[in-house]
């Protein structure tokens, strides 16, 4: 290991000692996201109110719905005398309501076999709406607190207010044949309607407008823990049938990265190992040798270009030519190889060029008289060309 490396390493010790001492120090940042989730204590949480629950109704129990109302409750629901096997109150607490047409028809189904529903959120399903011919309205025009009270005078002690986490959506229509006013929200001087409960079938359904009013924060601020309590004795004592987006997320989402993710020393260490395994690499990665890139040599393409161009000439059927140029590049060779003068074709020609040929003078008198007799001849055929080609390849090759 030389000095340099251990630098690095140094370095690297120091980042973390370093990062761990700041992590201690700082103060834990107070959450504020709006999870609604019962196991959350961050203020928009509802771990108080989910334990809660069992104090406030004393002779039931605690039901946790861990899929979606339709699968839940059309287990429970017997074909034979067309009843549910069980009775109590459907739960659910968040900013929106997401629940399904099918479980929300679910849900109303359940309610009128005698059964209860209650919801509070800021935006409620549409299908539930519609069945219960109810409008709501969204005021973007308001200052953060609000006053909450419910309408029977029973609960005129019970009122509150509320300054952080809240919205100004209420209902705007409403059935006046099935629907009781139970609660009002007051921004500034506007009073609008928050709570209301529907009749449907046999049993009932309480939707609320204001789920802030049930999370951490609002239940251990001063004495707002009446309101909501208030708002829940409206509900019958029976069976709750606790229902959350939050726990059929934590089912089908739950990963080690996530759970690293969420605690802040894990993902820490886990940044650190990032940035400790990106340094390596980008220091390793100097030291190896680049990739020598394979340079091909260049290709001889001097043979295959001189076949194109022949097959050019011989599928052209231009005869002549091609003899032309045969004789033409033998006598380059004769006068390059044994330094004659090619421009007489004598008989004296003949003999010299047999001597310091050590050819046979018989052969080498025909394939000069077959060069004079073609480079006179007008029209030369293919058994000319064949003809001296065959002449001209055996001279080479003696």
């Amino acid at each position: 290991m030389n000095k340099t490396i251990k630098i690095y390493i140094g370095l690297l010790v120091l980042l973390f000692i370093g990062t761990i001492a700041i992590e201690f120090s700082t103060p834990k940042p107070i959450n504020w996201t709006r999870s609604f989730n019962e196991q959350h204590k961050i203020p928009y949480g509802t771990f108080v109110l989910y334990n809660e629950l069992e104090n406030l109704f004393t002779k039931s129990k605690v039901q946790d719905i861990t899929i979606s109302p339709y699968e839940y409750f059309i287990d429970l629901y017997s074909w034979e005398d067309s009843t549910y096997t069980v009775d109590g109150t459907y739960m659910y607490i968040d900013d929106y309501a997401d629940i399904d047409d099918i479980s929300a028809q679910e849900l109303l189904d359940f309610a009128s076999y005698g059964n209860t529903v209650f919801i509070s959120a800021n935006y409620l399903p549409k299908k539930i709406k519609d069945s219960l011919f109810i409008e709501t309205e969204n005021d973007y025009n308001f200052n953060g607190r609000a006053d909450l009270s419910l309408a029977n005078n029973i609960f005129k002690e019970d009122s509150i207010s509320i300054e952080k986490g809240l919205s100004n959506i209420y209902f705007s229509k409403l059935d006046s044949l099935t629907t009781t006013v139970l609660g009002y929200q007051k921004f500034n001087s506007d009073q609008n309607i928050n709570f209301i409960k529907a009749n449907y079938g046999e049993g009932n359904i309480y939707l609320h407008l204001q789920p802030t009013a049930f999370t951490n924060y609002a239940l251990l601020k001063k004495d707002n823990k009446k309101y909501a309590a208030a708002i829940l004795s409206y509900l019958p004592d029976d069976t709750i049938f606790y229902d959350s987006r939050n726990k059929i997320r934590n089912e089908l989402g739950a990963t080690p990265l996530r759970f690293i993710l969420s605690q802040p020393a894990l993902r820490w260490a886990w940044f650190l190992a990032l940035i400790a395994l990106t340094i390596f690499i980008i220091f390793n990665a100097k030291r190896k040798q680049r990739i020598v890139k394979i340079v091909k040599p260049l290709q001889n393409t001097t043979i295959a270009f001189t076949k194109t161009i022949g097959n050019l000439y011989y599928e052209t059927k231009d005869h002549n030519t091609i003899i032309d140029k045969k004789i033409t590049f033998f006598l380059e060779h004769i006068r390059r190889a044994y330094l004659l003068d090619t421009q007489i074709l004598d008989e004296k020609f003949i003999k010299t060029l047999s001597l310091k040929s050590d050819q046979d003078f018989g052969r080498m008198k025909k394939l000069i008289n077959r060069i004079v007799h073609l480079k006179a001849k007008q029209y030369c055929t293919e058994d000319d060309l064949v003809g001296l080609n065959k002449l001209i390849e055996d001279f080479y090759k003696t």
